[in-house]
């Protein structure tokens, strides 16, 4: 009842300046990451309302060899069926398939993978999230397998795949000494679903008000 995210929200990707341009001129012309240590899962990820975190990254990118030039493009998102792990509800969802997918890992006489530390993350943060991304995509495909036999055997189901995914994470080190915030933590999202995107634009600078 309350699993749909009606609203839109701003997201900011961020990337090279000639995929920031392509978007904005090409909207159709979406790649989507399948990287295995995708920490949501496979799609198209926005940092929500963070322009600087996506910069940030662009940042990162390029001082590792990736990216020419960072930028970041702006897109205004639904994220429609939601599978939102700042809801409650979601986590115990994802909960409730990692025992079956261990279960077939071990049928399959093979060992679930791991969260992985990156060798250059002094915070130790699990950036690589292989075990995570896994356990969303297994979660995915069984849903998507669970509407196909429903539909087959009585022409409907009760599930519902996921337009997108949605989680907040603390990363980085300290703000200050003694802090309990943490200097890159950020709301980040994964769209599945590309019409979730209704378009990408340009980012303009602020200028004062004057009334």
């Amino acid at each position: 009842m309350y699993d749909i995210r009606p609203n839109f929200i701003i997201g900011f990707h961020g990337c090279d300046i000639s995929v920031a341009n392509n978007l904005v001129n090409n909207p159709d012309h979406i790649k989507i990451s399948t990287e295995k240590f995708d920490w949501l899962g496979h799609g198209m990820y926005f940092w929500e309302n963070n322009y600087v975190r996506a910069m940030q990254w662009a940042e990162e990118k390029k001082a590792r060899g990736k990216i020419a030039t960072p930028a970041v493009v702006g897109a205004v998102i639904q994220l429609g069926q939601c599978c939102d792990f700042l809801d409650s509800k979601f986590i115990r969802m994802i909960q409730s398939y990692h025992p079956i997918m261990e279960l077939e890992y071990k049928a399959a006489g093979r060992n679930l993978p791991e969260n992985l530390d990156h060798a250059k993350d002094p915070n130790k943060d699990k950036l690589q999230r292989i075990l995570d991304c896994t356990a969303i995509e297994f979660m995915h495909s069984k849903i998507a397998t669970q509407i196909a036999e429903d539909i087959s055997n009585k022409g409907y189901s009760n599930f519902h795949n996921f337009d997108s995914t949605r989680g907040v994470f603390t990363e980085g080190g300290p703000a200050f000494p003694g802090a309990g915030i943490l200097e890159k933590s950020h709301i980040q999202i994964c769209v599945r679903n590309i019409n979730c995107i209704k378009g990408f634009f340009k980012l303009r600078k602020e200028i004062e008000f004057k009334p």
